[in-house]
């Protein structure tokens, strides 16, 4: 993944300025000079993501802010738990309170909704991967906050990989001309992905030398059928993945037909922020 740290500093920057703009109105009511104590407690069991977020919107505000983390990203936490203590400046704490909040709620989310998938697939070599069904803007935090949770990440745009869906295959004439035609554009190292809605169309794929399938809304026998045609056929150096209508109910049954990967938008698109509680002592 790309280098996080002027990522971090743009998504701050951009979250401080919507929510200050011309400045903290109700932040002027406390004394310049006041200094303040904060806890921050989780009031649900999740996977901790996004200190480094949490962080840099208080630092940014002011340097000399003091916050101690007593959990790392990626860590398990429970209901009650501190996750950090804080000192600083009281307009500065309270005027990045929000926004510092809001990054740790939802990348938190996120984290916690893959370790939920990761943990229901273990033992069946099936890996959970992300999307581009990700909120704008906020791309590598939300991938960086599925690899905490367990999770690998998928590419991180249309720039590093190739993935020709339906309309793509429509467009170039069929399944063997747009993986002919995808091969001779894939700059050197990026993969090509196609994607198939049905056992003909898996065959195709595979007499083409498609190389990485993705199995759109296969039922579960289909599912076993297509890594049993394709193991048969081009034996296990064909990465397949299932994605479609799949939920932590099926995901098992889904990892269990043996595909290679699964693939699941929701991680970051359908996203229920984590309940943390910022305490002002």
């Amino acid at each position: 993944m790309q280098d996080l740290h002027n990522e971090i500093r743009a998504n701050v920057a951009q979250a401080l300025q919507e929510d200050i703009g011309s400045g903290d109105l109700t932040a002027l009511l406390i004394p310049a000079d006041k200094i303040l104590q904060v806890t921050v407690i989780s009031r649900e069991n999740a996977v901790l993501c996004g200190t480094q977020w949490f962080t840099a919107c208080f630092v940014s505000l002011a340097a000399d802010t003091e916050i101690e983390w007593l959990a790392k990203d990626g860590d398990a936490i429970q209901a009650g738990q501190t996750l950090c203590e804080i000192k600083g400046n009281a307009r500065t704490l309270l005027t990045a309170e929000r926004s510092a909040l809001n990054f740790l709620q939802l990348l938190s989310a996120v984290a916690t909704q893959t370790r939920r998938y990761t943990d229901a697939v273990a033992g069946t070599g099936a890996v959970i991967v992300d999307t581009r069904k990700t909120l704008p803007g906020l791309r590598l935090a939300q991938k960086y906050a599925v690899a905490c949770g367990g999770g690998v990440n998928h590419r991180i745009g249309l720039y590093d990989g190739i993935l020709i869906k339906e309309n793509h295959i429509i467009a170039a004439g069929g399944i063997q001309p747009a993986l002919c035609k995808a091969r001779e554009i894939a700059p050197p190292g990026v993969f090509i992905q196609i994607e198939v809605e049905s056992l003909q169309e898996l065959q195709e794929a595979l007499a083409a030398g498609a190389r990485m399938v993705l199995l759109d809304n296969f039922a579960l026998a289909q599912l076993a059928d297509a890594v049993a045609l394709t193991r048969q056929q081009a034996g296990a150096s064909v990465i397949l993945e299932a994605s479609g209508n799949i939920t932590l109910e099926n995901v098992r049954q889904v990892a269990e037909t043996g595909v290679d990967r699964i693939s699941i938008g929701s991680l970051t698109k359908n996203v229920q922020a984590v309940d943390l509680s910022m305490r002002f002592a």
